[in-house]
């Protein structure tokens, strides 16, 4: 029986599970590959966009329209993830200028977001909006935004900009998903997406923790509805690493140390992990 999303049941584990197939599928390189996927599936006629590294599948139907995008390079890997979240993280926040700043100047006076990922976002969002915005308007249809790593944090900051055209997001999942800006972006994602945000994290994945400036005083956080699965408590890990604090902020001996308890971590990130572990 192929996945269904219901309309609603906001935060329904059946959404969830439906959303992390379509991360799944998300990795699959090959747009005709991932379009028979998306089919066989969902029931759904789906087209891959991919610029550069980033890389989302729209899919559609008669009632829905999916956005899944892909996190890092290989499900199975963390490959990619070290420069994202640990290596730039000191001066990775900032206010978006230029068309994509136009789109987060609502989100008010401090708000600051991770510059890697708007810099992603930008460079798939012409695309993107060309395929999204035809859909919607051709039928009386929900949208729907998912991600997986940093295809989660891609999602959230998508579902902003699709707000902001006035194309009204339904519900967003996340899996796995990192940090995307400071406490007053965040905020601003609370009011905008009140009940709409269901972030899956499992407890072990230290990914979710990320990206940190400092393990003592981190400026990012996330947005609302934390859904935790599976077991441990990846905070306890890196707060254990904060004896090697110098001045508190990442020394690169630290971020080796991190990045080894990611790798040591990794079936804990993996998107079929999610999947199993929903309940």
């Amino acid at each position: 029986m192929p996945f269904e999303l219901i309309p609603d049941a906001y935060g329904d584990p059946r959404n969830a599970i439906a959303c992390a197939m379509a991360c799944e599928l998300a990795y699959l390189r090959d747009g005709a590959e991932g379009a028979s996927a998306f089919q066989r599936e969902f029931g759904m006629e789906a087209k891959l966009i991919s610029v550069d590294n980033t890389q989302v599948y729209v899919a559609q139907n008669d009632q829905h329209v999916l956005a899944a995008f892909r996190g890092s390079e290989s499900p199975t890997s963390l490959d990619g993830l070290k420069d994202w979240l640990l290596t730039n993280a000191v001066n990775l926040l900032i206010v978006p200028e230029g068309r994509i700043g136009t789109d987060f100047i609502a989100a008010g006076v401090g708000a600051r977001f991770h510059k890697g990922f708007m810099a992603a976002l930008a460079d798939v969002w012409d695309p993107l909006i060309a395929v999204v915005e035809p859909a919607v308007a051709s039928g009386d249809r929900l949208l729907w935004v998912t991600g997986h790593s940093l295809g989660g944090a891609l999602a959230q900051l998508a579902a902003w900009r699709f707000n902001r055209k006035a194309l009204q997001v339904h519900q967003v999942y996340t899996f796995g998903a990192p940090m995307v800006g400071n406490k007053a972006a965040n905020d601003a994602f609370d009011k905008e997406f009140a009940g709409h945000i269901f972030r899956y994290v499992h407890l072990a994945d230290l990914v979710p923790r990320l990206p940190t400036i400092s393990l003592i005083a981190n400026e990012y956080r996330h947005c609302q509805k934390e859904m935790g699965v599976g077991e441990g408590d990846a905070q306890a890990c890196l707060s254990g690493l904060a004896g090697k604090m110098v001045q508190g902020i990442l020394s690169a001996s630290l971020i080796d140390d991190i990045w080894s308890a990611m790798q040591s971590r990794l079936s804990a990130h993996d998107i079929v992990n999610y999947r199993k572990l929903i309940k």
